[in-house]
């Protein structure tokens, strides 16, 4: 990733690691992606002149949250669309479901929202219960759909709700299964996210649930995170695309995890 025709897949990859964190350095950028730091300030520039990031002492923070940025600009969607679309899928028609937030449960909200069993269902609705306040607004106009907002202190780059009233909101429900988008999940691991401010409330999300799901793309499963959400033997099911490492995929599997490539 040197040569200028390879910059918008550069800016690709920046936006998407932007998108999880909410702010990157020049150091991490250049060692993620493998091009000297003199690169990555002009990606930087070029990217705060196109009111995509804002340009701060030594790196970017976040101004748009990963589901609002122009498509041209977002990686791996096909990937997180087939995902979505089977994850979806797997939830049964009247459950009560929780959602933490992210780019890739967003697009299972939007799949489930488009499933055409709920939309002709005459008796009860399947409910959705998030943190994510883009999640909720969306899925509010749905009326064939149940949707609870947990409270909690919002984080502008993610949308999501965390904290203690987050986490006291939580204790007061049953939740038949949880939608979990990842930073990062492995067998000694277990599934994991980038701030540890939102790892309370989903790490609550899983031990009020009867089954889990983590959603995330393949390179998910060679990462690690800061913060540990579960172990492994809290995840039932993991569904991600067919790039996903066979090793990795291998130990997931023996270790009881189900693994559904798509």
């Amino acid at each position: 990733m040197t040569a200028a025709a390879d910059r918008p897949m550069r800016w690709n990859r920046l936006l998407e690691l932007l998108a999880e964190a909410g702010r990157l350095s020049v150091e991490e950028a250049s060692e993620r992606l493998g091009v000297s730091p003199a690169t990555v300030r002009r990606d930087f520039t070029a990217l705060a002149e196109q009111q995509l990031a804002t340009r701060t002492h030594g790196g970017i923070v976040a101004t748009s949250v990963a589901y609002d940025l122009p498509a041209r600009y977002r990686h791996g969607d096909e990937a997180k669309q087939r995902i979505a679309e089977h994850a979806a899928g797997l939830i049964d028609t009247h459950a009560v479901v929780g959602l933490n937030g992210g780019t890739t449960t967003t697009a299972v909200a939007r799949a489930l929202a488009s499933r055409p069993d709920l939309a002709t269902a005459t008796d009860e609705r399947l409910t959705l219960v998030t943190n994510a306040l883009n999640i909720a607004a969306e899925m509010v106009l749905r009326p064939y759909l149940r949707t609870i907002c947990l409270g909690g202190m919002a984080r502008r780059e993610s949308y999501e709700l965390h904290g203690p009233l987050a986490e006291r909101s939580l204790a007061e429900l049953r939740l038949d299964t949880v939608v979990l988008g990842v930073n990062a999940i492995s067998v000694e691991g277990g599934a994991q996210c980038t701030h540890l401010d939102e790892s309370g409330v989903n790490a609550e999300m899983v031990r009020r649930a009867q089954h889990v799901i983590a959603v995330a793309t393949s390179d998910k499963l060679h990462r690690t995170a800061l913060a540990r959400i579960c172990p492994i033997d809290r995840i039932h099911v993991l569904v991600t695309d067919g790039d996903a490492d066979p090793e990795s995929v291998a130990a997931l599997r023996a270790s009881g995890v189900r693994v559904d490539l798509v």
